[in-house]
């Protein structure tokens, strides 16, 4: 049995996320712990909300240096995969810094937050997830597995490289393709 630990900075999307990984025969803990995050074998960083109190509560908790001291698998959802990266516009501030690249917010498009049922395009095959966001991230190809077109622009949304993985939808709440994208990081 796979064990997953969801961090717990207090927000997030952790009660749906315990239930999608269960589900899928995961042995989930929930922790806001520094020397369990830091010990886990699998992690994954939640994520509803704005990116400037959702570091504020890493940094107090000890919660930022126990993500960048682990080697574990590493999976960002929707805020969760923006805190992956160096910077957020969102408040201006100072992320983790694990992947290179900036998180913009998506003012250009028609309606904000970007909310809804999307294409998933890229990731080895298309797929159809909920999203709800704001912003999105400004980051290099190398790293981009999927995108999801919104108003004429591609988003990158979902991003890839080593141990760390990222989707800017929520795979607990897409249906039977977030179900397979969650079993699939389960696997790798």
């Amino acid at each position: 049995m796979t064990a997953v630990t969801l961090i717990d900075y207090g927000a997030g999307n952790l009660r749906s996320l315990r239930a999608a990984f269960e589900r899928l025969g995961a042995a989930v803990a929930v922790s806001g712990d520094a020397g369990e995050v830091a010990a886990a074998e699998r992690l994954v960083l939640p994520g509803v909300g704005a990116a400037g109190p959702a570091m504020e509560a890493l940094r107090k908790r000890g919660l930022d240096e126990a993500i960048l001291g682990s080697r574990a698998p590493l999976l960002g959802v929707c805020l969760g995969m923006q805190l992956l990266f160096e910077r957020s516009d969102e408040g201006d501030v100072s992320c983790l810094g694990l992947l290179p690249g900036q998180v913009r917010p998506i003012d250009w498009a028609r309606r904000v937050p970007h909310m809804g049922w999307n294409d998933v395009l890229g990731d080895g095959h298309p797929a159809v997830c909920y999203f709800a966001h704001s912003y999105a991230v400004a980051c290099s190809e190398d790293i981009v597995a999927g995108r999801t077109p919104i108003d004429g622009r591609d988003v990158p949304t979902v991003v890839r490289s080593g141990r760390l993985q990222g989707v800017q939808f929520h795979p607990e709440k897409s249906a039977g393709d977030g179900r397979r994208m969650l079993e699939r990081w389960l696997a790798a």
